[in-house]
């Protein structure tokens, strides 16, 4: 759901917000900004936990209002704010807040479920939204798109495969169009087998080939759930079947993604992989902006390679599938659930291929249930979270058990 119809603000200074500008794709937003001060004025920032950041970036760019989600945070983003006119804030409430801001362009990029209510507000608001939150579209696809056309939001994609894709889709000519193929680049266990993926460390998983991006999104990559998201995520953007999406690995991450058409063409996206490019051309579109960003060299690079995806290997993938065909309130229960998973695994209390496992046994015990509005998203995330939860105590107990029968 790419183009309602909206009148964006082309030429002059547009007014942004960013929230998650703490996060990778904020901090390097922030960078494309900082480029070019004379086409941008901060309205908002939005950020987590990390308030010397904040403050910092907060200064950087004049932001007039500043929201930290932890509260425990604020002390420190109140006394670096002294003194500058900066008006801020600490709670949930405050990146509510942010999102409802004016603003005539949005960055949506609080990583995870967190980032569906503050991201809505900035929808409900109206302008642009770039959205860069997986997590909305897969959690309450139906009604973040609703809301959008509702109040003439128009969303453009920042996740890099999305990005590409609207990029070479012909929307006015959806007739055309067969199929859409997002790429992967299988992550740093590509080539591993599943009980070698099992011995792998936190910092194995998060030491991504190509891309550099947070611990979350590196699991994620890791366990190629993100495609499994981007993929949910793709159904709503473009209004395509399940059926339809392809996932093809291309572990070089050049072609971004593609667009196949009904006469054989088909249109790729190319780029260096840096989050800067598709970040760019969300910033100034419908225009385009310079970037930093280093400058495609083919012959360099020599040769571009491609690979089916393993879905044994990576079980991920088909549960995404799974979920997304089961309608209702499956794909907020697994993504809360790997979310879960994700988390233990950074605390050590589960393995590497354990997570795609959890996802899997709590979408079992999960009956699925309609989403008729955001309580009910939430209500879901929750139920999510308890039964993973649950399943993820009985893998850690198993482990603890495996470890005592070795010594």
């Amino acid at each position: 759901m790419v183009d309602p119809v909206a009148d964006p603000k082309v030429d002059g200074v547009r007014r942004i917000s960013i929230l998650g500008s703490t996060g990778s794709v904020g901090t390097s937003t922030i960078d494309l900004i900082s480029r070019a001060p004379e086409r941008f004025a901060v309205t908002a920032l939005a950020g987590g936990a990390n308030a010397d950041l904040l403050a910092r970036q907060a200064r950087a760019v004049g932001a007039r209002f500043v929201a930290i989600a932890d509260e425990s945070a604020w002390p420190v983003l109140r006394d670096a704010l002294l003194g500058t006119g900066i008006e801020a804030a600490a709670g949930e409430d405050a990146v509510l807040e942010a999102g409802r801001r004016e603003a005539d362009w949005t960055m949506g990029s609080i990583v995870g479920a967190a980032g569906l209510a503050p991201t809505l507000e900035a929808v409900r608001r109206g302008g642009i939204v770039a959205l860069a939150n997986k997590e909305s579209l897969v959690c309450a696809g139906r009604l973040f798109t609703e809301e959008a056309v509702r109040a003439d939001c128009r969303i453009l994609p920042v996740d890099s495969e999305h990005n590409a894709i609207f990029q070479v889709f012909d929307d006015a000519r959806r007739e055309g169009i067969e199929k859409i193929i997002l790429t992967a680049s299988g992550g740093p266990f590509r080539t591993l087998s599943r009980d070698d993926m099992a011995r792998k460390t936190l910092a194995q998983a998060v030491a991504h080939p190509n891309w550099s991006m947070g611990v979350k999104i590196s699991i994620d990559s890791a366990t190629m759930m993100n495609k499994g998201l981007e993929l949910i995520e793709a159904h709503h953007l473009f209004a395509l079947p399940e059926e339809r999406i392809d996932v093809l690995v291309h572990p070089q991450s050049v072609i971004h993604s593609m667009v196949s058409y009904v006469d054989g063409s088909v249109l790729a996206q190319l780029g260096a992989p840096d989050m800067r490019t598709p970040i760019a051309h969300c910033l100034a579109w419908p225009r385009r902006m310079d970037t930093p960003v280093e400058r495609l060299d083919l012959a360099a690079i020599g040769q571009l390679s491609f690979f089916a995806p393993d879905t044994e290997r990576f079980p991920a993938l088909r549960l995404a599938r799974e979920a997304l065909r089961a309608e209702g309130d499956a794909a907020c229960v697994m993504n809360a659930a790997n979310e879960a998973a994700v988390a233990a695994f950074v605390d050590g209390r589960i393995g590497f291929t354990d997570i795609a496992s959890v996802v899997e046994e709590t979408l079992q015990r999960c009956p699925t249930e309609e989403i008729g509005d955001l309580e009910a998203v939430f209500a879901a995330d929750g139920k999510g979270r308890r039964i993973a939860g649950e399943v993820i105590a009985g893998f850690a107990g198993v482990s603890i058990a495996q470890a005592g029968a070795a010594i």
